[in-house]
């Protein structure tokens, strides 16, 4: 189960990356996002966030035991979920999806208020739960941006 776990957390091994692993786990949302987005239904990517939130409380913790480490930097499936958190309901377009990556990275790194409080809450609650909250403010910029230039996002 542990393997399961592991493999679950890091996104099939891509927090392994030696360098910038939140970055390439956001990367693999963007990838997950866009077949998403070709089977059309804004229901199962909401299916799809809740299974990830899911999956990624209870990956994370094993993991987090495992590595002896809190919020080890291998978890990456919490950044998958936020970057599927951050383009709910927004147009997939080539420019949306680039400023909702910048967004979601910039939003993870500076973890604005609840977000960092959010880190102390115990094993793979904590670990999602302050990825989520910054993913929620995203998709909170992200709306306000395609509404204030929406012919960038069409």
């Amino acid at each position: 189960m542990n393997q399961l776990a592991l493999f679950i957390a890091t996104c099939a091994y891509v927090g392994h990356v030696p360098v910038a692993p939140g970055t390439f786990g956001s990367a693999a949302g963007v990838v997950l996002l866009l077949a998403l987005r070709a089977l059309g239904s804004s229901v199962l990517e909401i299916a799809v966030v809740l299974a990830l939130l899911a999956l990624g409380v209870w990956s994370a913790t094993i993991a987090e035991r495992a590595s002896g480490r809190v919020d080890p930097g291998i978890v990456v499936i919490d950044e998958v979920a936020g970057m599927i958190v951050t383009m709910l309901f927004i147009p997939a377009t080539t420019f949306s999806i680039l400023a909702g990556f910048l967004v979601f990275r910039a939003l993870d790194i500076l973890k604005p208020w609840p977000a960092r409080r959010f880190e102390r809450l115990p094993g793979g609650a904590g670990i999602m739960a302050d990825d989520v909250m910054a993913a929620v403010y995203g998709n909170l910029v992200m709306h306000v941006l395609v509404m204030a230039i929406p012919g960038w996002f069409a």
